[in-house]
């Protein structure tokens, strides 16, 4: 595994910005790999072997998913939403699994392990960066339960919603009196009011953009700086 610095660098510019969130998810992130035995595990053989549970959908959670390489597109990673600065690291060929919490008490020890730094914010970022990990964090060491439905790899199943015609994948679906349907439609979603709608340029393609932008003799400019 690359060094702290080198993971906390390349972290912070993945993420936009350096903050105590992420000195915390990149330590964790280290600390949850070695106690799972995984020593790379961005590498090709070892990311097949790894899950992780994000409890928290802050700048922590950035760092923990730099540094282990897990992604939602994989599988690898799974988020749930706890509100609770923690994640656990699983080792699918081992079965060994560990949340990793992180303390509370080191906000308040901040002052003692960066007492020459000034500000809140720069004092907890360097002195999270100098605690020892038992300080910063507390381990559990967890057992957990994993379908088939849940594993990285192809589409194990698909389902059409019996109300609304959506399919709904890896085993996701709701029954509800011997009808299968989609959790929005059992139990609500995150929107409401969904109204079908056209708009405008409907038939776009990325073709049809770059033939348009051909055809003007003009390159089109990222917005990006």
């Amino acid at each position: 595994m690359k060094s702290f610095e080198e993971l906390l660098v390349s972290s912070a510019e993945a993420h936009g910005h350096l903050c105590p969130g992420q000195v915390v998810g990149v330590r964790m992130a280290m600390l949850g790999c070695r106690l799972i035995g995984l020593d790379n595990p961005t590498s090709h053989d070892q990311i097949k072997k790894l899950i992780v549970y994000l409890e928290m959908d802050r700048c922590a959670g950035d760092a923990v998913a730099h540094v282990t390489g897990a992604k939602l597109g994989r599988r690898s990673l799974k988020f749930v939403d706890y509100g609770i600065m923690a994640s656990t690291f699983i080792n699918l060929e081992t079965g060994k699994a560990y949340r990793v919490l992180s303390t509370e008490e080191a906000r308040a020890l901040a002052a003692h392990y960066a007492p020459e730094v000034e500000g809140k914010y720069r004092q907890q970022l360097e002195a999270y960066k100098r605690m020892p990990d038992s300080v910063l964090f507390r381990v559990q060491e967890v057992e957990f339960t994993l379908s088939e439905f849940d594993l990285p790899g192809p589409t194990r199943r698909k389902v059409s919603c019996d109300r609304c015609g959506q399919v709904v994948r890896d085993h996701r679906e709701i029954v509800i009196d011997g009808s299968a349907l989609c959790h929005p439609c059992a139990h609500g979603g995150y929107y409401k009011n969904a109204d079908e709608i056209t708009w405008p340029n409907m038939n776009w393609t990325p073709e049809s953009s770059r033939q348009e932008t051909a055809n003007s003799g003009q390159q089109e400019e990222c917005g990006w700086e």
